[in-house]
C-alpha cells in the first residue's frame, strides 16, 4: 500500500495538552507582568514606557527589568521650610 502523506507521529498528542498547557500558562504569566508594569508606567507618568510595554511582547522580561530596576520612583527632597522666630 502506498502512503500519501506522512504518518502522524506518537509525539503528536504531546502537543494537544502539554504545549498549548504551556502557551496558556506563558501568556497568563506575561499578562500578569504587563499589567504591573503598565499601572507603574501610568503612575509614573512615563508615556514612553507605557508604549513600548504596551507594544512589545517579551514574555514578562522587560516588564520585570522595568518594575524593578527602570520603573522606580525618584526620591524627592523637600525643602525644608523656616520658620521665623516670633518675636
Amino acid at each position: 500500500m502506498t502512503s500519501y502523506g506522512p504518518e502522524i507521529p506518537s509525539s503528536f498528542y504531546l502537543w494537544n495538552g502539554g504545549i498549548i498547557a504551556a502557551i496558556i500558562i506563558l501568556a497568563v504569566w506575561s499578562a500578569i507582568w504587563k499589567g504591573f508594569a503598565l499601572y507603574r508606567a501610568g503612575s509614573n507618568h512615563s508615556p514612553a514606557w507605557f508604549v513600548i510595554l504596551m507594544i512589545f511582547n517579551t514574555v514578562g522580561i522587560l516588564e520585570i527589568l522595568y518594575l524593578f530596576v527602570f520603573g522606580k520612583k525618584k526620591a524627592t527632597v523637600e525643602a525644608p521650610v523656616y520658620q521665623t522666630p516670633a518675636t
